[in-house]
């Protein structure tokens, strides 16, 4: 009963640590995201954190979660942000398709505001390719995902 009282803990306090990397680093992405999907948003205090949003994407290194959202409160509202990682099974000339380990499959569009890194440096959707492994982080506002980050990692 005790290993089983520590596996739970273990595992909330986990879930805990990625709500907050997520909190603090996904948020980052969207500089002027889209209409709110919560019909009573109203306007708050944003995310106080300061340098480069870009750089706010570290926190998400040696987490192994393969995609989630959470809601998250900004000055002009209430906003759903979501991330994923996986493999590109599709490029097109606005998104990509990422389908992660656990079989599910997300159609990410991109618009001006999408960064696209490639093993540190400034890319291009062109610059990707199907197999490439990624981390895609940005909001959702109804069935529509809108990429704010796209990184294809540096390989080790």
């Amino acid at each position: 009963m005790r290993n089983n009282r520590k596996t739970i803990a273990a595992g909330a306090g986990a879930a805990g640590l990625l709500g907050l990397g997520l909190y603090f680093s996904v948020p980052a992405f969207a500089d002027d995201p889209a209409p709110s999907p919560s019909p009573t948003a109203h306007a708050g205090q944003g995310h106080p954190g300061k340098g480069h949003p870009l750089r706010r994407a570290r926190a998400l290194r040696g987490v192994q979660g393969v995609h989630g959202e959470a809601t998250v409160k900004r000055k002009d509202g209430f906003h759903l942000a979501t991330w994923q990682r996986g493999k590109i099974t599709a490029v097109s000339a606005t998104g990509v398709t990422v389908r992660s380990e656990d079989g599910v499959s997300w159609t990410w569009t991109s618009d001006g505001k999408t960064h696209v890194r490639r093993n540190g440096e400034k890319s291009s959707l062109k610059g990707l390719a199907g197999g490439d492994q990624v981390l895609v982080a940005g909001e959702r506002s109804g069935g529509t995902r809108t990429a704010r980050l796209i990184r294809v990692p540096r390989h080790r």
